[in-house]
Formats: C-alpha cells, sequence, structure tokens
C-alpha cells in the first residue's frame, strides 16, 4: 500500500513560489503559479498539483515556456479581450484573463477575453473560483495536446481539454463543474505511472488499440477514451473550436504535448466567459442566491437509490476535501516529495515541505 506523508499548504505555495522565482519568474506571477497548483492539491486534485513542477520547470529550462514576457491584451469589443500570451505559464495567462473579464462584467454584465500561444494551465476550477468569490459566474475553456480519438477513429487526434463552470451560491454553497471529455485525464494516468498503480479497465487503449490497465502502455502510443461516445468526442471538440480555432492558437491536433514534444512550444488556447448572474432577476444577487439555495436543497434532498448515502452537488466534494486539507495538509508519497526537494537543491532553494 502506498504511504502518504501530509505536508502544510503554505509550505507547499512557499516551495513552489522560491522555486519558480529562482528559475527567473516574476515573484507575482510566481504567486499565482504557486496558488494553483496548491490549490488543486487542496482540492484533492492531484494531477494538477504541486508534483507538476518539475517538467514545468524542465520546459522554462528548455526556453519551451517563457519567464517573463510583456503581456498586453487587444481589446476588440468593450466587452471581448484577447491575449497573446507569448508562451508564458497558462495560470499566469488564465488567471490574467479572468481578471480582464471581471473587470468588463463590472462595468457591462459581461466580459469574454480568448488567450493564445499560452501552455498548460492546470486544474480549470482555479479561474471560475476566482470569479465565484468576487459573485461572478464564469465558464472556462482549454484546449489540450492530442490523446484521443474522435468518435469512430482509432487515432489521437482531440485533447483532454478540460471546462469549468463556477456559479456563486448561497447558504448552501456554490456550483463548481470541472470536467474533462475524457473517461480519465492524461493526469491520473501519470500519476499512476509515477506511483506504480494500475488504471482501471476503460480508461485507455495501448498503442495496439487494445484495453489496457498499464498506464505505462496507455501513456506510450496509446489513446484516452472519450466519455459516453460521440458526446465526449463532441465535447472535446466544442472545446477545440472555442480554445483553438476561436483564439488562433494550435487547434486539429497542432497543441504540443509538455511532455513529449521537447522541440516547440505548446500553443495552448484558453476562452473565458465571466458575467454577473444576477442580471436577469429584479432583486439582484440576493434573490439569485436565494434561488440557487431552493436548488441546491432540491438536489440534496431528492430519495436516494440504494446503497447511496448521499447526493452531492458539482463542486461540493472538492470543497469539503479542501477545507480538510487545510487543517489535516496535503498528502503525497516519499518519491513525490523527494523529487519536489531535489527541484529545490538543484535551484538552490533552502525551504522544504512541512510535515503537518
Amino acid at each position: 500500500m502506498t504511504q502518504y506523508t501530509n505536508i502544510t499548504p503554505s509550505s507547499a505555495t512557499a516551495l513552489t513560489t522560491s522555486i519558480l522565482t529562482a528559475h527567473g519568474i516574476p515573484s507575482a506571477h510566481a504567486a499565482l503559479i504557486a496558488h494553483a497548483l496548491t490549490l488543486a492539491d487542496l482540492r484533492g486534485v492531484d494531477t494538477h498539483g504541486i508534483n507538476r513542477l518539475p517538467g514545468y520547470v524542465t520546459r522554462v529550462q528548455a526556453g519551451l515556456v517563457s519567464a517573463n514576457p510583456e503581456l498586453r491584451f487587444t481589446q476588440r469589443t468593450p466587452v471581448i479581450a484577447s491575449l497573446d500570451a507569448r508562451n508564458s505559464f497558462g495560470f499566469v495567462a488564465g488567471c490574467l484573463a479572468v481578471d480582464r473579464c471581471i473587470e468588463m462584467a463590472g462595468v457591462y454584465g459581461l466580459g469574454m477575453a480568448s488567450v493564445k500561444h499560452s501552455n498548460h494551465y492546470g486544474m480549470g476550477a482555479t479561474y471560475v473560483l476566482r470569479a465565484v468569490e468576487r459573485g461572478f459566474a464564469c465558464l472556462a475553456y482549454t484546449n489540450a495536446s492530442k490523446a484521443m480519438p474522435p468518435w469512430g477513429g482509432k487515432e489521437a487526434l482531440l485533447g483532454t481539454s478540460p471546462f469549468a463552470v463556477g456559479v456563486p451560491g448561497g447558504r448552501e454553497g456554490d456550483f463548481v463543474l470541472d470536467m474533462s471529455p475524457c473517461v480519465a485525464a492524461r493526469g491520473k494516468i501519470r500519476k499512476a505511472a509515477r506511483r506504480g498503480e494500475p488504471i482501471p479497465e476503460g480508461y485507455a487503449l495501448d498503442k495496439s488499440g487494445r484495453a489496457t490497465t498499464d498506464p505505462v502502455a496507455a501513456l506510450d502510443g496509446g489513446v484516452v477514451l472519450p466519455i459516453a461516445g460521440p458526446k465526449g468526442s463532441g465535447l472535446a471538440l466544442m472545446m477545440d473550436i472555442f480554445a483553438g480555432v476561436m483564439s488562433g492558437a494550435g487547434f486539429a491536433g497542432g497543441v504540443a504535448d509538455q511532455y513529449v514534444e521537447m522541440g516547440r512550444a505548446q500553443d495552448v488556447g484558453h476562452w473565458f466567459l465571466v458575467f454577473r448572474p444576477e442580471v436577469f432577476l429584479d432583486g439582484g444577487l440576493e434573490e439569485f442566491r436565494e434561488r440557487m439555495d431552493v436548488l441546491f436543497r432540491a438536489v440534496r434532498g431528492v430519495e436516494k437509490a440504494e446503497g447511496v448515502e448521499r447526493v452531492f452537488v458539482s463542486g461540493e466534494m472538492e470543497a469539503e476535501v479542501e477545507l480538510r486539507r487545510r487543517s489535516e495538509g496535503i498528502p503525497l508519497t516519499a518519491a513525490e516529495v523527494e523529487a519536489l526537494h531535489l527541484l529545490a537543491g538543484r535551484a538552490g532553494v533552502k525551504e522544504r515541505l512541512e510535515v503537518v
């Protein structure tokens, strides 16, 4: 059985920030990235947490991610902006884009922004939560490198491109949906490979097109599978249209794999929509939150199926994991801790992860 050590969230953020600044990332941008990675670990999305840091640093060192490019928005209309990320971290470009959308939505009721020439931006919930915490609703789309065949094909062409939706609620909590159009994101398969664990049946095919529970075989020329067949395929295609075609970023299999293709930039695209959810109601945000509470109580109050103890609203499980991990710590394996400490040592960083 895999053994874990619980580390403090503050030390995870501090170590990540120090490692990034040691590699030339401005402190403000390093803080955004560190917050996003730690937040993913806190919410139980371990596939997108601080264990990804060595891979990001490798691409910075190889010149495949720009540490500190000058970023400027082009304001297309009063409510639509675009950003050339100039190969910066996706976390930075995504946060800046959402913040610009929030500014526009604060004035006009909604704001929309696209991002091109970006990189992997981690957990999609990072961006919708950024808006929800300010009382706005948000949609966040991104595309990704090819990993999944379109329905009916056997060749990888579409990305595992996650999309996220966040809507502020009231006393009953917020709505946060963050999902991939594939059965399992490749991050879960990489985590299983890193930890020497098998993957469930139905996650992936190997390079010969056979079902496999071996994560290494799935990653070595294999493909992941779409959820619900043509439905998942359609969602992945939608992400490529909004985040890739519309933004001017890579699309149609043109986004580089950050782990395999070390000779070119990723060219990931993102797309965001932020709006004030109460604008349709005469009672404003207070009425909207009350109506959300009614909906959530109805969802949780339905008669449960046999064997089900509790009915959840999207994002509720992650919110509870976050609350628990903020006090109990983030679980990491010894190998993951060692890899991060090795990365810190090579960068001359003295901070270390602290045990709760």
